[in-house]
């Protein structure tokens, strides 16, 4: 109905019917991971700690962790959500602060992305993510009606993205700050961002994308692995190098689960961003085929609740979550076969870290939150 103040509809039935093929992809996607990890993280685990288990237990911890957060955000009301949001901005601003302070934050070969929890540490950039995707839903559904107006939809869009971005990569995390521009380039895209907006954001992040790369000699280095691999076999190549003859040695059966030998040694921290290298190699092409057919249906599934959500701010949120979790892999998998230069981005799922598990499971709790939203009318408050 129509009042002074905008439009306001009224809210539809609810149910409480999950999406169980969609919950079964994502169990999926955590079983085939975990036991990846369990099979490829016991020698390096040996080696480093004396301890075959130690990644497996930390891993199982987050695991758990995150399928309660799963529940958590898949059930939270997200008018809730949206009510708190500039609460939780700013709590994501403030956790992404933090790695910069001594005694909170943790340095790793120059970087400061992580912060002490104890026991655990924590990565706000992957938080950064999720909080950016909400962030620009919301935005953009509170202004579909005045997307023409840059100066309250695009503008502000804007800022909040290369605020955040730039906190990320001030962080000397600049994979993570570039995937972030483009998750907001997608969010901008399916926003229904005017195209020369659009380009213009595009032909804006990329002098910001060349300078990240050039003002750091490693990142350099990688970029001219990528195109000149056989310049440094041993240095920048590495890593990537290894992972592709892992994956060649696999065949189409593979080696069998648990007895692949690249991991043993040959690659260096297997456990984390070449983790996929592992299942190649012991799954072999069928298995490559299975993940990646379990990955495109985790996407189409995604993208039709998405589609299917008549509400604009959830539907514009779910892409979001569906494209970080699908385009994060296909980057991890990329950079494996050298489709990519080595990005530091851990395969969702699958990598170790406690930080990419959580939100990825966090991410998969929202989608399935839209998908009991079985509305009739725009829910949108103008």
């Amino acid at each position: 109905m129509m009042r002074s103040q905008g439009f306001i509809a009224e809210r539809a039935p609810r149910t409480d019917t999950l999406d169980w093929p969609f919950v079964i992809i994502c169990i999926a996607l955590c079983g085939i991971g975990f036991v990846t990890l369990y099979t490829g993280s016991l020698a390096y685990a040996s080696r480093l700690f004396d301890d075959p288990l130690y990644f497996v237990k930390r891993q199982g911890i987050i695991l758990a962790i995150g399928l309660i957060s799963l529940v958590i955000f898949a059930s939270v009301s997200l008018d809730f959500l949206r009510t708190h949001l500039s609460k939780l901005v700013l709590v994501t601003l403030i956790m992404s602060i933090l790695p910069f302070i001594p005694g909170i934050g943790i340095t790793k070969n120059g970087a400061s992305r992580w912060i002490n929890l104890g026991p655990m540490t924590f990565q706000p950039s992957e938080l950064v993510k999720m909080v950016l995707v909400i962030f620009l839903a919301n935005l953009f559904s509170k202004k579909f009606d005045r997307m023409h107006e840059p100066e309250v939809s695009v503008y502000p869009a804007t800022i909040m993205s290369f605020l955040m971005i730039s906190i990320v990569y001030l962080q000397d995390d600049f994979s993570t700050a570039l995937f972030i521009i483009v998750i907001a380039l997608i969010m901008f895209f399916l926003a229904g961002v005017k195209i020369v907006w659009f380009i213009k954001l595009c032909a804006l992040s990329l002098p910001f994308i060349v300078l990240m790369i050039v003002t750091r000699e490693y990142r350099v280095k990688r970029v001219l692995s990528f195109f000149h691999p056989e310049h440094d076999p041993l240095g920048a190549g590495y890593q990537v190098n290894a992972a592709l003859t892992a994956l060649s040695e696999g065949g189409f059966w593979g080696r069998g689960l648990g007895n692949g030998i690249r991991k043993i040694a040959s690659i260096p921290e297997v456990q984390s961003d070449f983790i996929f290298a592992v299942w190649s190699e012991e799954m072999g092409f069928f298995g490559v085929v299975l993940y990646f057919a379990l990955l495109i249906a985790f996407a189409l599934r995604g993208f039709w609740i998405a589609l299917e959500c008549e509400d604009r701010f959830r539907s514009l949120m779910c892409f979001g979550c569906v494209s970080i979790i699908f385009f994060q892999s296909l980057v991890n998998c990329g950079v494996v076969v050298r489709a990519f230069p080595a990005t530091g981005i851990p395969l969702p799922f699958f990598s170790s870290g406690g930080s990419s598990l959580l939100i990825t499971l966090c991410l998969c709790g929202l989608i399935i939150n839209v998908s009991r939203w079985k509305n009739k009318r725009e829910m949108d408050y103008v």
